[in-house]
């Protein structure tokens, strides 16, 4: 009855769908509680139809029950995930009761199971093609409609969907309907929740966890909820239009694959953003931005939503830009932009350069699977970079004046570029030609570099033709001393004058308010060891690191020249941004600083065992200087175990004799025991025992780490039938396990594996879809295989056309990375 595998909906077939009918509503009723592996699904969709025949997506396990218009239709005709449908002209009717299962990828409706209590949680995540496999839809952006969701689920379990609900028996849940939502954002989450309510402005605010983070719950509860409110307030003064979606609840769920999904009046985020250990100050600042983009969404996507993924800018760029500022000038994190530039930057420099690049805007989306893969850095922080520029050059009077005309004209509606610029035009905007057409239209990042002998800024655009780009940016002239000054520069032709003294050290796009691959000169480069510690200014210190960055990413610069800056730099950090590790990092363009020093530049040097040794005492003397129980100590603690080469000093700080100040929490224990783990100096039976003693979600996916970290070929195999599929684990487990398993200085275990990767990763796309499918490849991509052949091997699968389409992409940015890193190590 499945027929053929599940198809992706294509743009021309969402376009010929929209043209034959427009959906009323859905009325679904979810059976949560008969079955732990699968869930009944009733759906009845109102349409109105020309009258041609059209198809509904519907993904179940088995169908009980199809009706048009009353009159039965073979279950049996479902195929690819589709059902046709003989509509009648005018108003039709469709019921479809199915049985549905439970997901555990994160999309879908995804059921977990809490290992430190045994509770179970439900959530949906409807994202691009899942909503199907929760109940029959038409599966498209453009086709919006009202909701009304009818839940069963066990008696102690507690519901949340987009609308306001209440239990009106045990188990018996009845929400009210809500707006027109597009399909991909409509969720519902279920299950013995922690909960915390409050109002602001007259907006009911939830709050939910898993019960055996409780705790953290409610010690974070205050600042998420004044980040919220004051979220509020900000973008309540920036729009015409109030929040429109009734409650608004934040749901803290486990696995989720992103960092949250903007489901109107019930967000749902993943868990770890609730710290049951101690974090950085950059962590909170995470959080909080994430919290401002899910509400910025609430109007950039919800409200007023796409018709297409190509373009997907006008929720995530806006949401992206938005969140950033709106934290920074209405909360406490009003270093958002410093913490953005450590954090966002590279990962969208990084993916314009290389060989997924693609448009801001009509990125060429062909179908929803495909587009799944441009939600990255270039939709994010390019897109971000690009509306800042615009929103300098029209003033928020212009710019504003034209997002509500734009809200306004697309309300609870679809809407594209070109309605966006023409509200702009209206609002007194001008001409923005070469705004879409240099900035949001046009693929790649120039790189600008000074060529001190004659005074110029040169820019060399990406490809063999130019493209006309007006950048607008001020450089950092810094003299021996420290003290520094900005020069306004435009270029906006091939080269530009700048005056640049002899002495003087020039670091580019100091504010960041252009987009460009910064490439500095040999001079400036070999200054900047000596000026750092002489550096106070945060904006200019995260510019420099961004400078070098993109510099060793070019061939510029060195790992000599990197790690000169860093182990000058280290000591005398005050801010924890560029002491910190992103221990989720999907790919390695997402790594932050510390982990981009250790786990990339360190290993390319001449010398990997000193340069990570000379790392190891700049970021202990950091810990051992920086005010005692600071979140500075916190991250360069954090960093120093990362490269700490002795196993009796690891040992010795397990047991507690660590800097004063520092505090060994689960957190910092499991990153104890993972170092001690690679270095070989635990046994598995240990770790084993160190889990059985806390066994809480955060032990059991460091367990992972650890396990895999093991130089020893039990460990790797362990690892290995978890990305093939023998065993099934929850994606974070999956991910921790990938990461674990590619250790520097291990390739005696692992390189029998790089084989085995290129030839099993096809099979993988039997196993999982979605983002996980390409995310699992990039965790056990042999990143440490540097070697022409296995570049050869990535880029030779990437061009097969029979391969699942994330996969090819994924193959190709790492084949790309590997490149590059061959190509340092290369380097005399």
């Amino acid at each position: 009855m499945t027929g053929s595998p599940h198809l992706s909906l294509q743009h021309r077939e969402a376009i010929e769908r929209f043209a034959t009918l427009q959906v009323t509503s859905y009325d679904v009723a979810l059976d949560l509680a008969s079955s732990a592996e699968t869930f009944g699904s009733r759906t009845i969709v109102v349409f109105e139809s020309t009258g041609a025949e059209t198809f509904v997506d519907v993904k179940p396990v088995r169908i009980g029950e199809v009706r048009l218009n009353g009159s039965l239709l073979d279950p049996d005709s479902l195929d690819g995930g589709r059902l046709r449908l003989p509509t009648q002209p005018g108003t039709n009717e469709l019921m479809v009761d199915a049985v549905m299962r439970f997901r555990s990828d994160g999309e879908g409706l995804h059921r977990s199971v809490d290992p430190a209590d045994g509770r179970h949680y439900v959530y949906g995540m409807s994202f691009m093609d899942a909503a199907p496999s929760i109940f029959a839809c038409f599966d498209q952006p453009d086709l919006k409609a009202s909701y009304t969701f009818h839940v069963k689920a066990p008696r102690e379990w507690t519901v949340y969907a987009n609308a306001p609900g209440e239990q009106v028996e045990p188990g018996v849940w009845e929400f009210e309907q809500t707006p027109p939502l597009s399909t991909y954002f409509v969720t519902l989450v279920a299950g013995p929740w922690h909960a915390i309510s409050t109002e602001h402005d007259g907006i009911r605010l939830g709050l939910t966890a898993r019960q055996s983070i409780a705790d953290a719950l409610d010690r974070d509860a205050e600042e998420i909820l004044t980040v919220t409110g004051q979220s509020f307030d900000e973008l309540h003064r920036l729009f015409d239009e109030r929040y429109p979606f009734g409650d608004y609840h934040q749901a803290f769920v486990p696995d989720f694959n992103a960092g949250a999904m903007e489901n109107p009046g019930c967000v749902t985020l993943r868990d770890p953003y609730l710290f049951t250990s101690r974090v950085t100050r950059s962590a909170h600042t995470i959080r909080a931005s994430t919290i401002a983009h899910e509400l910025a969404h609430q109007w950039f996507g919800n409200t007023t939503t796409p018709k297409w993924w190509d373009d997907l800018w006008l929720n995530e760029s806006f949401a992206e830009y938005l969140g950033n500022r709106v934290i920074a000038d209405a909360t406490e994190f009003d270093d958002a932009w410093v913490h953005n530039s450590y954090a966002r930057r590279q990962w969208g420099l990084l993916a314009d350069a290389g060989p997924s690049t693609h448009p801001v805007a009509g990125n060429g989306a062909s179908d929803a699977v495909a587009a799944l893969q441009d939600f990255d850095g270039i939709s994010y922080a390019k897109g971000s970079s690009v509306l800042k520029q615009l929103n300098a050059r029209l003033g928020d009077e212009v710019f504003f004046t034209g997002v509500n005309d734009h809200f306004a004209a697309h309300r609870f509606g679809n809407a594209t570029m070109h309605d966006l610029f023409a509200s702009w035009e209206r609002a007194g905007a001008g001409d923005l030609g070469d705004v879409t057409q240099g900035w949001l239209r046009t693929s790649g990042v120039d790189r600008i570099a000074l060529d001190r002998m004659n005074g110029v800024l040169r820019r060399t655009p990406p490809g063999s033709e130019s493209t006309e780009r007006r950048h607008a940016f001020n450089v950092a002239l810094v003299g021996p001393d420290g003290t520094w000054r900005r020069q306004a520069v435009t270029l906006a032709e091939a080269s530009c004058a700048v005056v640049v003294a002899p002495e003087e050290t020039l670091v580019l796009d100091v504010d960041e308010t252009s987009w460009l691959v910064a490439q500095l000169d040999q001079q400036s480069l070999a200054r900047l060891p000596g000026l750092m510690p002489r550096l106070t200014d945060d904006t200019l210190r995260a510019a420099v690191w961004n400078n070098v960055r993109s510099s060793f990413e070019t061939g510029i610069a060195g790992p000599d020249d990197v790690l000169a800056l860093a182990v000058r730099s280290i000591p005398g950090e005050t801010s924890d941004e560029p002491l910190g590790f992103n221990t989720r990092a999907s790919d390695p363009s997402k790594m932050l600083l510390t982990e981009w020093l250790v786990t990339k530049v360190a290993p390319l040097s001449a010398d990997p065992v000193a340069s990570l040794s000379a790392l190891h005492t700049a970021y202990l003397e950091r810990a051992t200087t920086a005010v005692a129980d600071s979140t500075v100590q916190h991250a360069a603690f954090q960093a120093a175990i990362e490269t700490c080469l002795s196993s009796d000093v690891l040992d010795q700080w397990l047991a507690g004799a660590v800097p004063a100040g520092v505090s060994i929490d689960l957190a910092v224990r499991w990153r104890l025991l993972s170092r001690l783990a690679s270095l070989g100096a635990i046994e598995w039976s240990a770790l084993d025992e160190h889990l059985a003693d806390e066994p809480t979600a955060v032990s059991t996916v460091q367990h992972a780490r650890a396990v895999a970290s093991l130089p020893c070929l039990e460990a790797k195999a362990w690892a290995w039938d978890r990305f093939i599929g023998v065993e099934d684990v929850p994606n974070y487990e999956l991910q921790a396990s990938g990461q674990g398993m590619w250790q520097p200085g291990q390739e005696s275990l692992t390189d029998a594996y790089v084989d085995r990767f290129f030839d099993e990763l096809p099979g993988t796309a039997s196993r999982r879809a979605g983002w996980l499918l390409a995310d699992a490849a990039c965790w056990f991509f042999p990143l440490t295989s540097l070697t022409d052949e296995t570049v050869a091997r990535s880029e030779a699968l990437a061009g097969d056309p029979s391969l699942d389409h994330s996969l090819r992409r994924t193959l190709a940015i790492m084949a790309d990375e590997l490149r590059r890193r061959i190509a340092v190590r290369s380097k005399p």
